[in-house]
C-alpha cells in the first residue's frame, strides 16, 4: 500500500510560501511538523517544482523566526525577523501551556491562556496584513467551555472568533472543540474541528494485544450528554454499542465556578465483562472521568480504556495513580496537542497519542489548496487498522520495527 503522503494529490500551485510560526510552549510540537513537511518535500517527485510559483517551496525548515519580548511590567509586543509578504501562514498555539513563565515587576509569572491568546493577536498584529493568508491552528479552542449562555454572562468563545477574523485569520484549525456550534459565530470564514478517533485507535491498537473488537466484548461510553456525538461517532466507526452517563448536580449551590455533581446514572446495556472506551474532549481534574470508571466497575466492566483529546490533569496525577492500583482504570490516552508534564509521560498508564504527523498533512494539503475531507473522515484508516490488528499484521509491523 502506497503511503498517503505519496498518493496525495498536491500537484496544485501552493497558495504562497509556507511559513509556521509557533508561538511559546507549542515549539516541540511545531518542530515534530516541520519534520516531517521537510521530509515529504524533499521526496516528492513535482514537474513545476523549478517554476516561479514553486519559489521556497524545499527549504530546510519552514519556521519562521518571531518572538514575543516582554517589558519589566509584563507587557510584550510580537517581532517577526524575517519577510512575510506574500506567505501563507501557519500559526500554531497552545494556550494551556502553563509550564511557561515571564517576568512581572520580578516576579516569576506564569502564562494563563489569556496571555498566550494575546501573545497570538501580537503575533497577527506583527504580520501587519502583508501575508497572503493566514491560519491559526489552536488544537485547545481559547474559552471553547464558555460557549454558550445560561444567565448573564460573557460568550468569550465567539468574541475572540470574531476577534481574530477582524484581525485578518483567514481560517482556524482547533481539535475536538467543547460544541463546534461556536462557528456560527463566524460563519463566512473558515472553522474546522478535526476529530483525533483514528490516532486514538491506532495508539490502543498498538499498544494492547489481546482486545477483541465487536460489541459482545467492548462498548463506548460517554461520560456524559454533551459528548454523545464523539462517542456515538467511535461506537458506529468500531460497530460497538453505546452508552451514557448523565450527572445529577445539585443547582441549590456553586463551587468552582459550577453546580457540584451528586451522581452519575447510567443509560445503556450492560457492560458485564466488556472492555470499555470512556470517550470525552478532555481531562480537566478528572474527578468526573473517574467517578464514571468507578460507576462501570460497580457493574463488572472488565477493561477500561479513556480516550481524551486533552489530558490537562488540572488537580495533578495522584488521583489517577491510586485508581491505576485499585484497577479501576487500565490506560489513559490522550495527545500531545496540549502541554504535557514528563511526570504524565512516565506514568505506566499513561499512552502519548502523537498528532504531529496528521498536522503536517492539513498544512501541507492546504497549502496547495487541496481538500482535506479525506483527512477529517478517517474511517477508511480505521478500518484498514482494524483488519491489520485483527490478522495480526499490525504486531508483526511492530516487532519487526524495533529488531531494526
Amino acid at each position: 500500500m502506497p503511503k498517503r503522503e505519496e498518493k496525495r494529490n498536491l500537484e496544485t500551485i501552493p497558495v504562497g510560501s509556507l511559513g509556521i510560526i509557533p508561538l511559546k510552549g507549542v515549539k516541540p510540537l511545531a518542530e515534530k511538523v516541520d519534520y516531517y513537511l521537510v521530509k515529504w518535500r524533499a521526496e516528492r517527485e513535482n514537474e513545476h517544482k523549478g517554476s516561479l510559483a514553486f519559489t521556497g517551496y524545499e527549504r530546510p525548515s519552514y519556521i519562521l523566526d518571531a518572538e514575543v519580548p516582554r517589558f519589566g511590567t509584563g507587557e510584550a509586543k510580537g517581532v517577526i525577523r524575517t519577510s512575510v509578504r506574500g506567505d501563507d501562514l501557519y500559526l500554531l498555539v497552545d494556550v494551556c501551556n502553563y509550564s511557561q513563565t515571564y517576568s512581572l515587576f520580578g516576579q516569576e509569572n506564569h502564562m494563563s491562556p489569556d496571555d498566550h491568546y494575546q501573545d497570538l493577536k501580537r503575533i497577527i498584529a506583527a504580520v501587519g496584513g502583508k501575508a497572503r493568508r493566514i491560519t491559526v491552528i489552536m488544537p485547545f479552542l481559547y474559552e471553547s467551555r464558555q460557549h454558550k449562555r445560561s444567565s448573564r454572562e460573557s460568550l468569550d468563545c465567539a468574541i475572540a472568533l470574531q476577534e481574530l477574523v477582524n484581525m485578518g485569520v483567514d481560517n482556524i484549525i482547533t481539535f475536538d472543540a467543547h460544541d463546534p456550534r461556536v462557528q456560527n459565530a463566524i460563519p463566512l470564514n473558515g472553522f474546522e474541528t478535526v476529530r483525533t478517533t483514528y490516532q486514538f485507535i491506532k495508539a490502543l491498537l498498538r499498544n494492547v494485544w489481546d482486545l477483541k473488537i465487536d460489541s459482545d466484548h467492548m462498548m463506548v461510553i460517554s461520560p456524559d450528554e454533551g459528548g454523545m456525538g464523539r462517542a456515538i461517532y467511535l461506537a458506529s466507526v468500531l460497530g460497538l454499542d453505546v452508552g451514557m452517563f448523565y450527572k445529577r448536580r445539585d443547582y441549590t449551590q456553586v463551587v468552582d465556578g459550577r453546580n457540584p455533581i451528586v451522581s452519575h446514572e447510567f443509560l445503556g446495556t450492560s457492560v458485564e465483562g466488556k472492555s470499555v472506551i470512556i470517550v470525552d474532549d478532555m481531562i480537566s481534574s478528572g474527578e468526573s472521568l473517574l467517578d464514571v470508571a468507578k460507576a462501570l466497575k460497580e457493574r463488572k466492566a472488565a477493561r477500561i480504556y479513556a480516550f481524551s483529546t486533552f489530558g490537562l490533569f488540572t488537580s495533578g496525577l495522584e488521583a489517577f495513580d491510586e485508581a491505576y492500583e485499585k484497577g479501576l482504570i487500565d490506560r489513559v490516552l490522550t495527545t500531545n496537542l496540549v502541554y504535557q508534564t514528563p511526570e504524565l509521560l512516565s506514568r505506566e498508564w499513561y499512552i502519548s497519542c502523537d498528532m504531529s504527523k496528521y498536522i503536517a498533512y492539513l498544512i501541507d494539503t492546504l497549502n496547495h489548496d487541496a481538500s482535506i475531507s479525506d483527512l477529517l473522515n478517517p474511517v477508511e484508516r480505521i478500518n484498514s487498522i482494524i483488519e491489520r490488528y485483527n490478522s495480526g499484521e499490525l504486531r508483526a509491523s511492530l516487532e519487526a520495527e524495533k529488531k531494526l
